[in-house]
């Protein structure tokens, strides 16, 4: 029998009971049930067992009852149950504040039924669950293996696996890099107190719990596959179930995903990209290249980002790019954008396709926040990327190339603190570059002086609200979203604004005029730290 003491209760007839007190205990696992014959009977009981009463061996005896429950929670038990109405009318309050004291659970069982009742209740239950759990772990291990006799493309592995298993994975790589997650774990909680022996490991950890189980390669510990489940313990046929799963995943990282790597179409068209933006070969030889490979997205549309290293990571900057880019390669969504991958003296250049990119771009930096967060490097070493605006030939490359670098000195000069950060979001600098800082403090009192007269933690919470708005294009429920508010305190805040700085949101050239506001904060306060961003 593996129930907890919760789910214990809610099985008839033990349903008709009540827990009295050691509610704090109620998660304990209940193995087996014992009943209460002898006066010595704590000293034979077993960690994992529920022990039935009448109370006739403590019912005169207040301290031997204390006594008695401090025995059974230091011996593992996990419960008593005390049946009411024969020799005892309640529980004395004696024994209930030593139960909630130690979080032992406490419990009133019902007069009406024998103790046979209740553990047959319980058997059938414990029966019940265990031929469910092997039915499903039958299903789950058919829809593995049909996953593991077909050919599966690199993008889809991890989301086959999750669908199998049912549960939300995760993968870290064997540098501590995460090559996927499910949505909501996050990467520091994965790569906590790394690195971690090849042993297979039940974790419990802020909230979460997990089974961890190292991937081989041979004798080599490849990474480790992470199982997050809400089951209070873990059987045989799941943790079978989970090494079989990770066995799988370990199959294709070791093998598909190695061929995909070395790949030498990547490497070669990779070489020739460099080249060409370094005017050593034409674009007409890129081309038929391309088109040679089926790449004709070169000519169709594509997106560019450079992902480089903070200055305090330039000693051995060629190895860290290197190792850069291997964990680029490795991320689970970087793969699935199907793009090209060089190391440039300036970073690490990605060449993506607009039908994986996204439209605005959206899908690759997704995949560049998962793999960067996945690094698990704190602020100061953490690489930053910059993404150029759409472009639909390869000869627009060079400027696509340069956009990328110019965005990281915009940035720089501008104060701009976020991981990625868009050319589209920064061109406007280099048209304000020469204006003089005294018009620029003019103009943003000139548009946000309404605001920034008021009480300085209102005007911070506001000019935070109007700066999402704005980067979101004026859409309220994409302001909501990111502010974590409910869509109705956003449009609230939205026309409190609109009073405060009268103005009208509906006019594109107002919302123009407010984005140079923020533009010209942004650059005071890399300068003076007079406009700080948001405040």
């Amino acid at each position: 029998m593996h129930l907890t003491v919760e789910q214990a209760l809610a099985v008839y007839p033990l349903s008709e009971g009540e827990l009295i007190a050691g509610d704090s205990g109620k998660q304990r696992i209940v193995k087996s049930i014992n009943v209460m014959d002898a006066p010595d009977i704590a000293d034979w009981i077993k960690e994992g067992e529920m022990l039935f009463t009448t109370a006739y061996l403590i019912k005169d005896d207040l301290e031997e009852a204390s006594e008695l429950i401090r025995k059974l929670h230091y011996r593992g038990a996990s419960g008593l149950g005390i049946k009411l109405g024969r020799f005892w009318e309640s529980i004395p309050e004696r024994l209930t504040s030593l139960a909630d004291e130690l979080g032992f659970p406490l419990i009133a069982l019902p007069f009406q039924f024998t103790f046979s009742d209740q553990m047959n209740g319980l058997f059938h239950a414990e029966m019940k669950r265990s031929t469910d759990q092997l039915e499903g772990a039958l299903q789950k291990q058919i829809r593995l293996m049909r996953f593991a006799l077909r050919a599966e493309s690199i993008s889809s592995l991890f989301e086959s696996v999750t669908d199998a298993i049912g549960c939300p994975i995760a993968v870290v790589g064997a540098k501590g890099q995460v090559v996927f997650s499910s949505p909501g774990i996050p990467a520091d909680w994965l790569t906590d107190q790394w690195p971690w022996p090849p042993l297979k490991t039940r974790l419990k950890h802020l909230g979460r719990q997990a089974f961890r189980i190292p991937l081989m390669n041979r004798d080599a510990c490849t990474g480790f596959a992470f199982f997050f489940d809400s089951l209070p313990f873990l059987s045989p046929v799941e943790e079978g179930l989970y090494t079989q799963a990770a066995e799988i995943i370990s199959h294709h990282l070791n093998y598909s995903y190695e061929d995909y790597f070395e790949l030498s179409v990547q490497k070669d068209f990779g070489s020739l990209i460099k080249k060409f933006l370094k005017n050593g070969v034409t674009a007409e030889a890129v081309l038929e290249y391309a088109e040679r490979w089926e790449m004709e997205w070169l000519e169709t549309g594509y997106y560019c980002a450079l992902v480089d290293l903070p200055p305090a990571a330039a000693v051995l900057r060629t190895e860290r790019l290197d190792d850069l880019k291997a964990s680029m390669l490795s991320n689970a969504r970087m793969q699935a954008l199907k793009g090209i991958h060089v190391v440039m003296d300036e970073g690490v250049l990605c060449v993506v396709p607009i039908a994986t990119a996204g439209t605005e771009g959206e899908l690759l930096r997704e995949a560049l926040e998962s793999c960067l967060a996945g690094l698990g490097l704190d602020e100061r070493r953490a690489p930053k990327a910059a993404i150029c605006a759409r472009k639909k030939q390869l000869k627009e490359m060079a400027d696509a190339f340069a956009e990328c670098r110019n965005t990281f000195r915009l940035a720089r000069e501008w104060g701009v603190e976020e991981r990625i950060v868009r050319y589209d979001t920064l061109d406007l600098a280099m048209i304000f570059e020469p204006v003089s800082r005294e018009k620029m403090r003019i103009y943003c009192q000139r548009w946000l002086g309404g605001l920034l007269s008021k009480d300085p933690g209102y005007a911070l919470e506001m000019l935070k609200t109007l700066e999402t708005y704005l980067d979101c294009d004026g859409q309220l429920n994409d302001t909501a979203k990111k502010l974590f508010i409910h869509r109705n305190t956003a449009t609230y805040r939205i026309e409190k604004l609109s009073e405060l700085l009268d103005v009208d949101f509906k006019k594109v050239n107002v919302l123009v005029r407010l984005k140079i506001a923020f533009l010209f904060r942004s650059l005071l306060a890399a300068e003076t730290g007079e406009g700080e961003r948001g405040a």
